[in-house]
């Protein structure tokens, strides 16, 4: 491809609401546009880097078994509404009503379309197994779409569905897939892990998330060294801790103190001298079955994903200043769990207390001395909070470790949630009735763009791993008044493009420092410089991006720049 011919507009200056670096790339780099919020246009470079993405994506999934169709993104409501997530998927589906007042939605994932195929084909256990799979766009409308491609309304995806006669079956359509994808994200040159996380909207027994390892991630992932346990902070277990307090029933009696307008666990604790481990948060929520109050340590927080999960799937909503002072009688900051009206339940490490402060149900005060068990009463002891650095691990006791990571890839052990409710059965050897078992399995093809990016950059642009950079070669000719040095250039494009090279010729007649800066910016792996002074030595300029630079002869660069290409290639293969 010759810079002159392409659509590549590059910008100096970072995009005024891009929050973090994939974006600000993606878009100075000419990558992608914004049309609206969460929707963005993909221009021919970020394309390119795309469709190697799924590439990689359909070759692993082909080798792996499975099979490539392609589904409706418009779905009609009545599909939705026969699984249950016509309602239970919240607002981020998109509903609308045809000309005939039918009800329909973007598709956010494909489990109730799939699923309905196959009920429509499958008959008997010969069918069986089948895995089918498709990269497709789909829409959720976010209510906050940020960071670029991370978090769009509508985003590329692979969704792929296993489909098994047993659990043996599924278990092992669930490996398969767990296996393509190491192998999808090794190839694509990325730093990541497999860990241990809650199913969400999707439902299922069991599933696993693929983490690209980036400090700018924004999801946090534990994980223990010493056994090599990982989880998302949303999945993570945390064991109840091995020793309790001993209660002291002795303790004097609980007693007011002013506090006044100290509604912190910071100004509480300054104020009184004591540690946030020694004080318990009383978190108010609103739920279906009516409100609730979980007590947490001061130094912790609640993980609203184990809540949701220990509720049944109810979801909870943090009570507003109304509710809580109907309630508690209090305004925020102020409630506490004594002479409390309602169902309280509490973190296990709440058991590590025995003299303790809470808010007094009153405003500007809180209560010192309290001693659960003895001054108020706690329904149900549960695994509530998020994971902190040094907390035990749940396999091995261990010490965990939390680092940053960014999903790409989810597969999930689905069993016979929509089986069930859709009637998606066959007749085994027997002739008896069964339903079918099935797995999910999905990479966000964007994500995993942005994701690269976002763990391969400098401070002068992006520094794409080979398997995914939209081009493997660029050549700038550095004086294209120069004949002898357009000339050279020319047959270093055709020589490398006749090796099988994906190779980008610079061919606009700008200043060299430009062409440097644009070849940095959009991070080609290799690069080629042609100038009258490595001329004149029948030599060429080689540099691998953030590497050093090298003097190679005219004559055989070619060749090695194809033998460095395929020793990076293979390396990550």
């Amino acid at each position: 491809m010759r810079y002159s011919n392409m659509f590549l507009p590059t910008l100096r200056e970072d995009p005024s609401d891009a929050e973090v670096l994939s974006h600000k790339l993606m878009v100075r780099a000419g990558m992608i546009r914004k049309l609206a919020s969460g929707i963005y246009t993909y221009l021919p470079l970020g394309l390119r880097a795309l469709v190697k993405v799924e590439n990689i994506i359909r070759e692993e999934m082909n080798r792996a078994g499975a099979q490539e169709i392609l589904m409706p993104a418009v779905q009609p409501g009545e599909l939705w509404q026969e699984s249950g997530r016509w309602e239970y998927y919240g607002r981020e589906l998109l509903r609308f009503k045809d000309r005939h007042d039918h009800d329909y939605c973007l598709g956010p994932t494909h489990e109730e379309v799939v699923t309905d195929l196959v009920r429509r084909e499958v008959r008997s256990y010969r069918d069986l197994p089948i895995n089918l799979y498709q990269i497709q766009t789909k829409f959720r409308d976010e209510i906050r779409p940020r960071f670029g491609l991370m978090r769009g309304r509508e985003f590329g995806m692979k969704d792929g569905y296993s489909f098994d006669a047993d659990e043996d079956g599924a278990s092992r359509s669930y490996q398969a897939m767990f296996e393509a994808y190491q192998r999808i994200f090794k190839r694509c040159g990325l730093r990541f892990t497999a860990v241990e996380a809650d199913s969400g909207a999707i439902g299922g027994s069991f599933s696993h998330e693929f983490m690209v390892l980036a400090e700018t991630g924004e999801d946090a992932i534990v994980n223990c060294p010493a056994c090599g346990y990982a989880a998302n902070t949303e999945k993570a277990e945390l064991t109840a801790p091995a020793e309790t307090q001993a209660r002291d029933m002795d303790a004097p009696e609980a007693a007011r103190v002013l506090t006044q307008d100290m509604r912190t666990v910071e100004e509480v604790t300054g104020f009184l001298g004591i540690r946030p481990d020694q004080l318990i948060k009383t978190m108010i929520y609103r739920t279906e079955d009516g409100p609730l109050a979980v007590l947490i340590r001061g130094d912790h927080e609640v993980n609203e994903i184990k809540l949701k999960n220990a509720l049944g799937g109810i979801e909870p909503e943090m009570a507003d200043p109304t509710l809580i002072q109907e309630l508690t009688g209090a305004p925020v900051g102020f409630a506490g769990p004594v002479a409390l009206k309602t169902r309280i339940l509490a973190d296990h490490w709440i058991k590590t207390l025995s003299r303790t402060v809470v808010g007094a149900n009153e405003a500007d005060y809180h209560l010192v001395n309290v001693v659960p068990g003895r001054d108020f009463e706690i329904s149900e002891y549960l695994d509530l909070r998020v994971a902190q650095p040094g907390d035990p691990c749940p396999r091995c006791g261990g010490a965990l470790e939390v680092k940053r990571g960014i999903e790409v890839g989810h597969v999930f052990k689905l069993g016979t949630k929509y089986s069930q409710a859709m009637g998606a059965k066959y007749l085994d050897a027997q002739g008896r009735e069964q339903l079918i078992i099935m797995g999910c399995y999905g990479i966000g093809t964007g994500r995993t763009v942005a994701a690269a990016i976002e763990q391969n950059n400098d401070p002068d642009g992006i520094v794409w791993p080979m398997p995914l950079a939209p081009f493997e070669v660029v050549i700038l000719p550095l004086q294209m008044q120069d004949p002898a040095v357009v000339e050279a250039a020319e047959g270093l494009y055709k020589t490398l493009g006749g090796l099988g090279l994906d190779v980008l010729l610079d061919d606009r007649d700008e200043r060299a420092g430009i062409k440097f800066k644009d070849a940095d910016l959009i991070g080609i792996p290799l690069r080629l410089a042609v100038s009258r002074k490595t001329l004149a030595q029948n030599r060429v300029e080689f540099k691998e991006r953030g590497g050093e630079v090298q003097l190679w002869d005219l004559s055989e660069a070619p060749d090695r720049v194809k033998a460095v290409r395929d020793r990076t290639l293979a390396e990550e293969a």
